[in-house]
């Protein structure tokens, strides 16, 4: 809710003082997400800040939060999304890879950096790791897998792209789509249908 002073003045709004926080932990690193320089990113007065957050610990809260709902929310949603082949359903996972509203890559990066210096949000992120690999894990026992190659698949697919995430790898698009039909047979032990991939290209606007 935005808040407006009695002069007319702005206080701004929780998600606005979130909002500069989550760029000025993707820009610089939770060390510079401090109350002051926020208020002088968004030309708002420190005490402004106040209305909404008790002080910076609940605002870090905040954003990791954000972090988990979005990364880990949306990636554990696709892996349980419908599919009718393993295949299908790894193109369901793959959407979190190609579209950040469903998985920032960024947002992740900058979550596993902080985490190298505090041990609180070390273990939210192995946390958020292990309800990940047990989303995955749980799509391929739903197509019959046993609970070893599960495990096995689900590790491999995940630990690939927290490689790419953690070498903040930069691909052309069309490169990485064209080496999507071997991941998805690598991953999952079946090749995609076409059909398959054309539904998932047409989705991200992708046209070969």
């Amino acid at each position: 809710m935005e808040q407006r002073l009695n002069d007319g003045g702005w206080r701004g709004s929780s998600d606005l003082w979130l909002g500069a926080a989550y760029e000025t932990l993707l820009e610089s690193g939770v060390d510079a997400v401090k109350i002051m320089p926020l208020a002088k990113k968004l030309n708002l007065s420190r005490t402004s800040f106040y209305w909404f957050f008790k002080d910076r610990e609940e605002l870090l809260g905040a954003l990791v939060s954000r972090w988990r709902e979005k990364n880990t929310g949306n990636l554990v949603k696709q892996a349980g999304a419908y599919a009718e082949t393993i295949a299908e359903a790894m193109l369901n996972v793959f959407d979190c890879w190609l579209d950040s509203k469903l998985f920032d890559s960024k947002f992740e990066f900058a979550v596993r950096s902080w985490a190298l210096q505090s041990p609180e949000i070390l273990v939210e992120v192995q946390e958020a790791d292990q309800q990940r690999l047990d989303a995955l894990m749980r799509m391929f026992v739903g197509f019959g897998q046993n609970e070893s190659r599960a495990d096995v698949r689900a590790r491999t697919i995940y630990l690939v792209q927290i490689g790419y995430i953690s070498m903040q790898t930069e691909e052309d698009i069309s490169v990485r789509m064209k080496r999507i039909p071997e991941y998805v047979e690598i991953f999952t032990g079946q090749a995609p249908e076409q059909r398959e991939l054309d539904r998932f290209f047409a989705r991200h606007g992708y046209s070969g």
